[in-house]
């Protein structure tokens, strides 16, 4: 199982993108979509205008249903998501009847990430061993290739040098006992420092 710190950061849904984003299939049925709505809204002004006994340009129509869409698509993105279901429950100590924000954030989501996996194994040496420490790996290797262009594999002098010896020992052997929190304190500030 390979995790990037992208992976870890992300809010484990995917954004539904703009048009450019899309893939060739979905872009046409998109578009499609947007000139029938279009098609179908100018048809039933322009026959209401014409009842009425008004005239207006073709061009003006269209451009105002597709500005109307526009703002619909641009509200829609920009409004908050759904409240959450009655049946679920909130996190925190938010009030009931009030909107869990933290339920999307993408912060809260990469804690307990990491959180789940550290309770866990805390009493645990194998379970620390297969979990946390090849994800610990995983973030010294992306930290090294991000700041310095080398993983502990592709030039392992170099990142012994960079990561140090007491953090090139941790990541490299299984530990004998599972962290305290404090040692995990130390390893992250380490890994920081790189």
């Amino acid at each position: 199982m390979s995790t990037s710190i992208d992976d870890l950061l992300g809010s484990g849904e995917e954004p539904s993108g703009s048009a450019a984003e899309r893939p060739a299939g979905g872009r046409a049925r998109w578009l499609l979509r947007i000139v029938l709505v279009t098609a179908a809204a100018v048809v039933v002004i322009v026959v209401g205008l014409r009842a009425v006994g008004l005239r207006v340009p073709l061009w003006i129509i269209v451009a105002g249903v597709l500005a109307v869409l526009a703002v619909r698509r641009v509200t829609a993105a920009l409004s908050p998501p759904p409240p959450p279901r009655a049946g679920t429950r909130s996190s925190g100590g938010e009030e009931s009847g009030t909107w869990n924000w933290s339920a999307r954030d993408a912060l809260r989501t990469a804690i307990n990430g990491w959180e789940r996996p550290l309770d866990w194994c805390a009493d645990n040496r194998e379970r620390f061993t297969e979990r946390v420490l090849p994800r610990l790996g995983e973030l010294a290797d992306e930290r090294l290739r991000q700041r310095h262009g080398v993983t502990r594999e592709s030039d392992p002098a170099r990142a012994r040098a960079l990561l140090g010896e007491p953090l090139w020992t941790f990541l490299g052997t299984p530990a004998r006992r599972p962290p305290t929190p404090r040692d995990l304190a130390a390893i992250v500030a380490e890994l920081e420092k790189i």
